[in-house]
């Protein structure tokens, strides 16, 4: 796992289009724009230094209430299964926690799999959004994860 490379742009968008087709897959300018304002992107690689996986991170507020969300999180689906995802999400988090950041996400509310992850990194669900996926109408879950306390930050994740 390594900070996304620019040159790893066209293929996060081509993942876009291939994990979520009916949602508004994320285009390359969406991606350029986020790391030139230095949100916190990272990529999953493999033996060959290809990209399966990114996950994206930006801080909405710093200082003593600071706040984050979790832009994205997807694998490429062929490297699914083998805890890709899991690992970026604690990269995110840990980077989170960097600033004592609470920690915000939207997830489809059909999407089992990646609640079940959330959840597991002590994430609840505190609000629903209707019709918030265009252009599908799905529906999601707002999820929050309290800033870590200073006992915490030994403990593993």
């Amino acid at each position: 796992m390594a900070k996304l490379r620019r040159r790893d742009v066209p293929r996060c968008a081509e993942l876009e289009r291939e994990l979520f087709p009916t949602d508004d897959p994320w285009p390359e300018g969406a991606f350029v724009a986020a790391l030139d304002r230095g949100d916190f992107y990272v990529g999953a690689y493999d033996r060959a230094e290809q990209l399966i996986g990114y996950a994206g991170l930006a801080f909405v507020a710093r200082g003593p209430k600071a706040e984050a969300e979790v832009h994205t999180i997807a694998v490429d689906p062929r490297a699914q299964g083998r805890g890709v995802g899991r690992a970026l999400l604690r990269r995110l988090l840990a980077r989170a926690d960097e600033e004592r950041a609470q920690v915000f996400l939207e997830v489809r509310t059909d999407n089992e799999p990646a609640i079940g992850l959330y959840r597991r990194h002590d994430f609840e669900v505190v609000g629903m959004r209707k019709r918030y996926y265009q252009p599908s109408g799905a529906d999601a879950y707002t999820m929050r994860r309290p800033p870590r306390t200073a006992e915490q930050e030994g403990e593993a994740v």
